[in-house]
């Protein structure tokens, strides 16, 4: 007599039907919710960094000279339309600089603009702008496809445009490049005072002479996105992140670099703010940048 248990057929584990698509609607929250964090950083209003800079050539007794730095407007739909510049000229207004410097990308049109803006409407808030002393402004890469349209325009807001050339600003000359570095040296070369190179890109502060005291720019958005262990996924620079943000110093001069306001390609921002920079030039110590 066979005494074996008759062996019990194996049960089957219900299929998990509903585990990718949970798997997938996991992913797509994710992402949406991280498409919506860079969105509101973009969409935030600008950090305003400070540093003071001692200019051992400053004229004695001369007071202190607040330069207000602003770039990359990059006006248009959905992140910058030109009332939201138009608050954060306010923003500027408010900080009563005595020099507002533009270093240019007044427009722009990304993979995802919702709208684009004629260069009268992205410039007309700029005329708003309140500066004591001088308002300069010079033209970013985005601008240069009908350059005497862009100066035309941004003259009519009550700027000073500067291609190549250099004004004397009190205690300062300030130059400005347009595409011929060897130019806007000679021009600023023939100006008295503490001297400053107004540029669209910070590549230039490779080749600046010592006796430029500082240098401004744009351009390069702080990386925009900058990912975690990672880094910037893109500068914009030939020298890829050596010039790409905030202040770079060397012996005889400064760079400084913002991140500027709005988006190119993306209306996203991570790790990279935009931001103003208030930059006060005087004949007292550096202090630390913030």
């Amino acid at each position: 007599m066979n005494t074996a248990r008759a062996r019990r057929p194996a049960k089957h584990k219900p299929k998990r039907w509903w585990r990718p698509i949970a798997i997938a609607a996991a992913i797509v929250a994710a992402l949406l919710a991280i498409t919506a964090y860079g969105y509101s950083q973009a969409l935030r209003d600008p950090v305003v960094r400070s540093i003071r800079l001692a200019e051992p050539d400053w004229p004695s007794g001369a007071p202190p000279i607040r330069l207000a730095l602003m770039s990359d407007m990059h006006v248009q739909g959905p992140d910058m339309p030109p009332a939201r510049l138009a608050r954060i000229v306010a923003r500027v207004n408010e900080l009563k600089p005595d020099i507002i410097v533009l270093a240019g990308d007044y427009t722009t049109s990304s993979y995802f603009a919702t709208r684009t803006y004629s260069l009268s409407d992205a410039v007309q808030p700029l005329a708003a702008l309140k500066a004591t002393t001088a308002k300069i402004a010079i033209l970013g890469n985005h601008d240069r496809d009908d350059p005497a349209e862009s100066r035309a325009v941004l003259e009519s807001a009550g700027l000073t445009v500067l291609e190549n050339e250099a004004i004397q600003v009190g205690p300062l000359a300030i130059g400005a490049v347009h595409w011929g570095l060897k130019k806007a040296l000679k021009r600023l070369a023939e100006r008295q005072g503490t001297k400053i190179l107004v540029a669209h890109s910070p590549d230039p502060f490779a080749r600046l002479p010592d006796d430029v005291a500082l240098m401004l720019a744009g351009h390069t958005h702080c990386g925009q996105i900058v990912v975690p262990l990672i880094g910037a996924l893109a500068t914009g620079s030939k020298y890829g992140r050596r010039y790409m943000c905030g202040v770079v110093q060397r012996p005889e001069n400064t760079l400084i670099v913002t991140a500027g306001l709005g988006t190119s390609r993306l209306p996203l921002r991570f790790g990279a703010p935009p931001d103003i920079w208030l930059i006060s030039l005087e004949a007292a110590q550096v202090v630390q940048a913030h």
